[in-house]
């Protein structure tokens, strides 16, 4: 078949009918296409990020992927309507469907679009290939609670006014020697039970040469796969806690590092699981001696037209710009509510303490560890940004970046400006962050932001999800209850 007509033949579907893939997307994917038949590829993984952040698909036969890009591939809607047990917590056999989605009623099927620009060949399986989908319904109409979706009307908005958030990322993760996988019969559940593990390195020298050459067998692995799948890395260190990882990436765009963190965290716990480890990006697991992670976003504001950075003071200048100001004060007036998207399981507030190096309110300060926004704004610095160090590694990246822009952005649009800056971040009047899921859930119900900016009806479906999440929690009874309880009464 000549290039013309396999070109013809690609975009006559559903796909091109409703416009769901750019004239420059059907040229990429025939790249794609080209690649996989040069390589030699069995098959293709099509993964979407859920509403949690986590990876879903199928895997297609290789020489198949064209149907996709033509009419894109069925998948079963409860996916999106779990919790992270993997529990349905909707009714789906309910006349008018979840939240009123009709389509959404029976279990039906929603449809996923891959973009071939995420196109990847797995280090670790050379066989196969990787794309990550959008969601949509059957007919092609956007899904409305598409992780990307989201995320791109967020960036759509900023751009509207001629500016374009970069941002740059640090992960934090542990891995952990496997010492009995828990694979029993009883074992396996929803959730199942987790691998018992065992250290790979001691802690608490942090940045010590010698624990990071005890870590470099894995950090190498690790780096190297991240590098073939074209992630920009920057550094890798030996973090704080015992086998405690952090990874650093360079700045890009938040569609871009968004993908990033969703792949780098499936390549780190796969590449992990087939050396023997357990990786996880828990936040605080519950391990003697332990740390929690977090997730530290660098962000800066620039002009599309000039790529200026907006944060930058002008020569002598030692205020922030009005700029970096409204941004900071859209991102404190908003934490709380935001709080869902950033910070959305039970686990992560256990993180929110004080003196580690950690938030636990909602103010800023000039280079100060312990605020939840630090200041790195100097006149002068092209690279002057605000890094906020709210988030924990398990956040839904999409979400979390949709977060800071429409935050962000509602500060440019009323002209806000932040207060002072704090220097004792653990002893001051500032506003206390959220303290459990709850807290979280009923500040992003009872607002008005997430409903206007986003629309009722995500606000109405995360909130569900994440509250039957909690009432799980709520019903188990926890050993400090039985230690407390047990003998006493």
């Amino acid at each position: 078949m000549s290039k013309s007509l396999h070109a013809a033949r690609l975009r006559d579907g559903l796909v091109e009918a409703r416009g769901l893939l750019s004239d420059e997307q059907f040229r990429q994917a025939q790249e794609v296409l080209s690649r996989i038949r040069s390589l030699g590829l069995e098959t293709v993984r099509l993964a979407f990020a859920d509403q949690h952040g986590v990876l879903r698909g199928k895997t297609i036969v290789a020489d198949k992927l064209d149907s996709l890009f033509r009419n894109g591939m069925a998948i079963t809607s409860t996916l999106l309507l779990k919790d992270t047990s993997h529990r349905t917590v909707f009714s789906v056999w309910e006349e008018g469907g979840p939240e009123g989605i009709g389509e959404l009623a029976g279990a039906g099927d929603v449809m996923l679009v891959p973009d071939p620009a995420t196109f990847r060949v797995l280090p670790w399986s050379s066989h196969s290939g990787w794309l990550l989908c959008d969601v949509y319904f059957k007919d092609g109409r956007p899904f409305p609670f598409c992780s990307r979706g989201i995320l791109r009307d967020a960036v759509s908005r900023l751009g509207q006014r001629g500016l374009d958030l970069v941002c740059g990322l640090e992960v934090e993760f542990y891995v952990f020697n496997v010492d009995k996988e828990r694979l029993a019969h009883e074992d396996g559940g929803m959730p199942a039970m987790p691998p018992e593990t065992s250290l790979l390195s001691h802690g608490y020298q942090y940045l010590t040469e010698c624990r990071y050459d005890a870590l470099e067998p894995v950090a190498d692995e690790l780096r190297r796969a991240c590098q073939k799948l074209g992630m920009p890395v920057r550094s890798v260190e030996a973090e704080f806690g015992p086998s405690q990882f952090e990874f650093t990436f360079e700045p890009d765009s938040p569609m871009n590092h968004a993908d990033t963190m969703m792949l780098f965290r499936s390549t780190v716990k796969q590449m992990c699981a087939r050396m023997g480890l357990h990786a996880t990006f828990m936040c605080r697991p519950k391990l003697d001696n332990g740390m929690a992670s977090g997730w530290h976003l660098h962000q800066s504001i620039v002009e599309r037209a000039t790529g200026r950075n907006m944060f930058m003071p002008d020569a002598g200048g030692e205020d922030l710009t009005p700029t970096a100001s409204a941004w900071i004060a859209g991102l404190l007036d908003h934490a709380a509510e935001s709080c869902l998207l950033t910070t959305p399981t039970v686990n992560g507030y256990k993180r929110y303490q004080p003196f580690q190096l950690a938030p636990d309110r909602i103010q800023w300060g000039r280079d100060n560890k312990g605020a939840m926004i630090r200041a790195l704004i100097t006149a002068g610095d092209k690279a002057s940004r605000i890094e906020n160090r709210i988030a924990e590694p398990a956040a839904n990246p999409y979400y979390y970046f949709a977060s800071q822009i429409l935050s962000g952005l509602d500060g440019l649009e009323r002209g806000a400006v932040a207060p002072p800056p704090v220097e004792r971040p653990y002893d001051n009047d500032s506003l206390f962050l959220p303290k459990s899921l709850i807290a979280a859930i009923e500040r992003f119900e009872g607002e008005d932001f997430y409903k206007r900016t986003i629309s009722p009806e995500f606000v109405a479906y995360l909130a569900h999800i994440k509250t039957a999440e909690w009432n799980r929690y709520l019903m188990t009874v926890s050993e400090w209850e039985q230690r407390e309880y047990f003998s006493l009464f």
